[in-house]
């Protein structure tokens, strides 16, 4: 045969050895590329999609912004608060068929609704804060069956809502709020939401059943809708003079003068009763027992609220007291709860409750309120939260209230008000991770053992990996995890709190305080990345092996090194005479741990992101450390119950 000649053996070889995800990343990386061109990146923070590299390695993301599956096909992008701007063209991502996620909030995209369509398995889109503007068509979103969650808030769409969203068979999370959608709210297919927000529309007509238990401040800023949950009854619709029948119109005729009479009793019996009924009302405003409100800027006449209101900045110690009645909840606002099947309380519970200081930090104070039936529950004040608008701010809030895992600290409720914002929580007795590692050397409470240690270092990096599955839209899921704010419960499981809050955090403020700005690129670039948590995970895990502060006053005293570059200056060789703590008494055994743990810990502290250590990856490692049985010595800090106060301890 005189045709093609054959492949020499080697190439052969080549060929059949590729593996087919390195082909399926390279037609991704194409995908992505033309994707990248049709848009403009003003800031660069696409600079590392370059052709010669893969989006996804090893399942792991190696480009900005990629979600990448087990198998390193991309299916996901969040491309948040970077700055591109243009027409948003998602044709180009129609060949990605791994494609879930799309996420470009808070860009300055424009244009008419990108037409995602075309992107039937898309599970989760994101659109916020953009510039999108003008009506969308009524089929947008047809064929879509698999999309859960759509955001389109903060925009300029106008027109009604389209029809197909209405029909979409899984929906659960819509926000549409802050646009200029007008008409009715169509009838959802879907029998129930877990968070719909339509608020700052010009919407009108009666709320559809499906929505009736939603919070009224969901519909907020239409001033057309009736129904539940706004106790706004709608009106039946009046017969038209030109629908009557010519009987019916005679008839009406024909009674004219009898209307007019009773028209004209009605008005004197009106003028009747506001002449003696209304100096009755105020007399009776006056005695205090009438519901009248008080102007919007005067304090209210309890103690209890003015500590609340005004005094919590200054974080004043204060017992209980009983106070009079405060506003409604328009005016004075009130407490929402996010958890279900809880025992709900009213904010003039909390005024009333008997309260404890427990901390004061750089966003406000914590105070413990415990309540008439004997429950306790921590209230946290925060003092720079203006980031966002209410309607944000509450669809924030709810997104968090639906978080649920064993190493998370729920959120309870939260109160908002413009210029106040409270978070409460559950109390956990036994304080925070930090007091536990550095209270003991001024307490007689033992160190924490080696056992205990590593239990809490998995619990955190299996609550760190929730919320990043869970929280997806957000490039920093925690964003200000540290010792202090890792709580101990009653068998020293760890729990996060002060979670995901970066969204709604003045950026200045948590620039300056919150823990994921403290890291390398954030120092380096000026912005934290997707890593930002890893990395305060890995100075985290070092300081619980080393039972060291990682603050300035380490630097000053290790010649100027900050925690890791101390670590990383001392060879592995002296790790156990220098770097790890004493109080951990190591064993032949467990000093090999503990040595894998440290290697881990540096690894996650990386300055150059790519090289860091991934999440996962580092739960995997982590879960293969093994730890001994919890001593004697450390099992009296579960019988302690909270009565030695480690809350002095003070942990920047």
């Amino acid at each position: 045969m005189a045709g093609r000649r054959p492949l020499p053996l080697f190439l052969a070889l080549v060929f059949l050895a590729a593996p087919p995800d390195a082909a399926r990343s390279s037609e991704d990386a194409d995908v992505l590329l033309d994707f990248k061109a049709a848009m403009s990146d003003p800031t660069g923070a696409l600079r590392s999609w370059v052709p010669s590299s893969a989006p996804c390695g090893n399942g792991t993301a190696s480009w900005a912004g990629i979600i990448c599956d087990h198998d390193g096909s991309v299916s996901g992008l969040r491309l948040e608060g970077i700055s591109l701007s243009g027409s948003l063209n998602v044709a180009f991502l129609g060949r990605l068929p791994r494609l879930r996620t799309l996420s470009f909030t808070n860009n300055n995209f424009e244009g008419a609704m990108p037409d995602v369509g075309r992107l039937g398995n898309l599970r989760a889109v994101y659109l916020s804060t953009n510039k999108f503007s003008g009506e969308i068509p009524d089929d947008a979103f047809a064929g879509m069956n698999w999309l859960k969650k759509l955001y389109l808030s903060h925009n300029g769409f106008s027109g009604s809502i389209p029809a197909s969203i209405a029909a979409l068979p899984k929906l659960l999370e819509l926000g549409l709020d802050d646009n200029r959608f007008g008409g009715e709210i169509p009838d959802l297919q879907v029998k129930q939401m877990n968070r719909v927000n339509l608020s700052n529309n010009d919407l009108e007509g009666r709320i559809p059943d499906v929505l009736r238990k939603m919070d009224a401040d969901v519909f907020s800023g239409n001033k057309r809708l009736c129904g539940e949950p706004l106790r706004v009854p709608c009106q039946p619709p009046s017969p038209s003079l030109s629908t009557m029948s010519p009987s019916t119109s005679s008839r009406g005729s024909a009674h004219h003068p009898i209307i007019f009479t009773t028209i004209a009793i009605g008005l004197v019996v009106a003028v009747v009763a506001a002449i003696f009924l209304v100096p009755r009302r105020r007399q009776t405003g006056d005695d205090g027992l009438g519901q009248s409100l008080p102007p919007e800027n005067s304090k209210f006449a309890s103690s209890e609220e003015e500590k609340l209101e005004a005094g919590v900045a200054g974080c004043h110690r204060g017992g209980g007291g009983s106070g009079k009645k405060v506003a409604k909840d328009h005016e004075q606002g009130r407490l929402v709860f996010v958890r279900e099947n809880r025992v709900s309380f009213q904010l003039q519970d909390l005024l009333k409750s008997s309260a404890e200081v427990l901390g004061t930090g750089n966003f406000g104070c914590s105070y413990k309120a415990t309540l008439s039936n004997g429950a306790s529950v921590v209230v946290k004040r925060f003092r720079h939260m203006n980031r966002v608008g209410k309607g944000e701010f509450e669809e924030h809030m709810r997104r968090l209230g639906r978080l649920c895992h064993p190493n998370l600290l729920p959120l309870v409720a939260y109160y908002y008000r413009k210029d106040e914002k409270l978070l409460v929580t559950d109390y956990m007795a036994k304080r925070s991770l930090a007091n536990a590692l550095h209270g003991c050397r001024a307490s007689n409470i033992p160190a924490l053992d080696w056992s205990t240690r590593l239990k809490v270092v998995k619990g955190v990096v299996k609550g760190l990996n929730y919320l990043k599955e869970e929280l997806q839209m957000l490039s920093v899921p925690h964003g200000h995890l540290k010792s202090s704010n890792v709580l101990l419960d009653d068998s020293l499981e760890p729990l996060l709190t002060d979670y995901a809050l970066l969204p709604v955090m003045n950026q200045a403020h948590s620039g300056q305080f919150m823990a994921a700005y403290k890291s390398p690129e954030c120092k380096q670039q000026g912005r934290t990345s997707k890593k930002s948590d890893v990395w305060s995970f890995g100075v985290l895990i070092l300081e619980i092996l080393t039972g060291k502060i990682p603050t300035t006053e380490l630097g000053q005293e290790k010649g100027g090194l900050d925690l890791q570059g101390w670590v990383y200056s001392v060879t592995q060789e002296e790790w156990s005479s220098k770097v790890l703590d004493s109080e951990l008494k190591a064993t032949k055994d467990s000093e090999g741990q503990m040595h894998k743990l440290m290697q881990i810990g540096l690894a996650c502290c990386r300055e150059d992101i790519e090289n860091r250590c991934e999440l996962e990856e580092a739960l995997d490692r982590i879960e293969e450390l093994k730890g001994g049985d919890t001593n004697e010595d450390c099992a009296r800090i579960l019988a302690t119950d909270g009565e030695n106060d480690l809350s002095t301890v003070d942990i920047k």
